[in-house]
C-alpha cells in the first residue's frame, strides 16, 4: 500500500477570499437589508397612521358608508386605469423592441432605441397636461364614434364627455408612460437571443418572424413579464397625470369614455391631501397602505410567473 504523503491535504480547505471579495459581498448584503428595512419602515408607518380610520365609526370617515365603502371605488379606480395602461402598452412596447432588435437597419435602430428610452425623462406633469390640453380634446370625436358604434358595451355605453377628461384618456396617457420602461428591457433581452437559436431557425427555412416567434419570444417570454410588471407599478402609483386629467368622483364604472370616472388612489390623495385634517387624513393614508398592498402583490405574483416561466 502506498502511503499518503504528510503534505497532501486530506480535506477542501476553504478558499481564501481577497478583501475586494469580502467589501463587495458585505456591500451587496447590506443593501438589500437596507432595501428591506425601507420597505418596512414604509409598511409600519403606513400601518400605525391608518389604524385610527380603521377604528373610526363610519359617520367620521369621509363620505358614505365607512372605510371600506371610501377606498373601494379608489381600489377599483386604480386597477382599472392600470390595466388599461398594460393591454396598450405591452403590444406597443414588444413590437417596438422588435422592431429595433431585428427588423430596423443599425443606423436607424440606435438613434429610434434613444428617442424611446428619453419618453422615460419627460416629467410626469407634461404628459397630464398633455393629456387635457391636446389628448384630451382629441379624444372626443373617437368617444363618440366608440359610443355610437359600441355603445351596447359597457365600456362605450356613455355619455360622451364635452371635455374629455375619461378614463380612456387615462390608459392613454399611462401607455405612454410606461411604454419606455417596458421597450428597454424587453429590447435588452430580444438582442440576447443565442445567435445559434436564430441561425438554425433561418437555417430551416424559416421566415423572419417565424424566426422571431420560434426563438426570439420564447426566449425573452421571462422579461416580457417583468417588464409589463415593472411598468404595471408604475401605472399604479402615478399621480401628477392622473390628477391633471381627472376630478376626484369615488364611482365605480366600466364606462371610459364618460365623464363620470372613477378616480385612482394616488390622484385621490393629492387632490384631498392639502385640504383634510384628522380622521380624513388618517383615511387617505389608509387608502395608501391598500395602494402598497396592490403594488406588492403584483410583484410577487410577477416573481411567481416568472419563477414557473424559467423552469419550463
Amino acid at each position: 500500500m502506498t502511503a499518503i504523503p504528510d503534505d497532501t491535504p486530506l480535506t477542501r480547505r476553504k478558499a481564501v477570499q481577497r478583501p475586494g471579495d469580502r467589501i463587495f459581498g458585505g456591500a451587496a448584503i447590506g443593501s438589500g437589508v437596507v432595501i428591506l428595512a425601507l420597505l418596512a419602515g414604509v409598511a409600519i408607518f403606513l400601518v400605525v397612521k391608518a389604524i385610527p380610520a380603521l377604528s373610526a365609526g363610519a359617520d367620521e370617515i369621509p363620505g358614505d358608508g365607512g372605510l371600506i365603502q371610501y377606498i373601494a371605488p379608489l381600489a377599483f379606480g386604480t386597477l382599472l386605469g392600470a390595466a388599461i395602461a398594460i393591454v396598450i402598452a405591452v403590444p406597443l412596447a414588444v413590437g417596438v423592441s422588435l422592431f429595433i432588435s431585428h427588423y430596423a437597419p443599425r443606423r436607424l435602430a440606435q438613434p429610434l432605441g434613444y428617442v424611446v428610452d428619453l419618453l422615460a425623462a419627460v416629467p410626469s406633469i407634461v404628459y397630464g397636461l398633455w393629456g387635457i390640453f391636446v389628448l384630451g380634446p382629441a379624444s372626443v370625436g373617437l368617444g363618440d364614434w366608440l359610443e355610437k358604434t359600441l355603445g351596447f358595451i359597457p365600456l362605450f355605453q356613455g355619455p360622451v364627455s364635452a371635455t374629455g377628461r375619461t378614463m380612456l384618456v387615462v390608459g392613454i396617457v399611462l401607455a405612454v408612460m410606461i411604454l419606455p420602461i417596458i421597450t428597454a428591457v424587453t429590447r435588452e433581452v430580444f438582442t440576447q437571443t443565442p445567435r445559434a437559436h436564430i441561425e438554425a431557425a433561418l437555417a430551416l427555412g424559416a421566415t423572419r418572424w417565424e424566426m422571431i416567434r420560434m426563438a426570439v419570444l420564447p426566449f425573452g417570454r421571462s422579461s416580457i413579464i417583468a417588464a409589463s410588471m415593472l411598468g404595471l407599478g408604475r401605472a399604479l402609483g402615478e399621480t401628477m397625470a392622473v390628477t391633471i386629467i381627472l376630478s376626484a368622483s369615488g364611482v365605480v364604472t366600466f364606462d371610459l369614455v364618460s365623464s363620470s370616472n372613477p378616480t385612482p388612489i394616488a390622484a385621490n390623495i393629492a387632490l384631498n391631501f392639502p385640504e383634510s385634517s384628522g380622521i380624513a387624513i388618517n383615511a387617505l393614508i389608509a387608502s395608501g397602505l391598500v395602494l402598497f398592498a396592490i403594488t406588492l402583490v403584483v410583484n410577487m405574483a410577477a416573481r411567481y410567473v416568472i419563477s414557473k416561466s424559467d423552469l419550463q
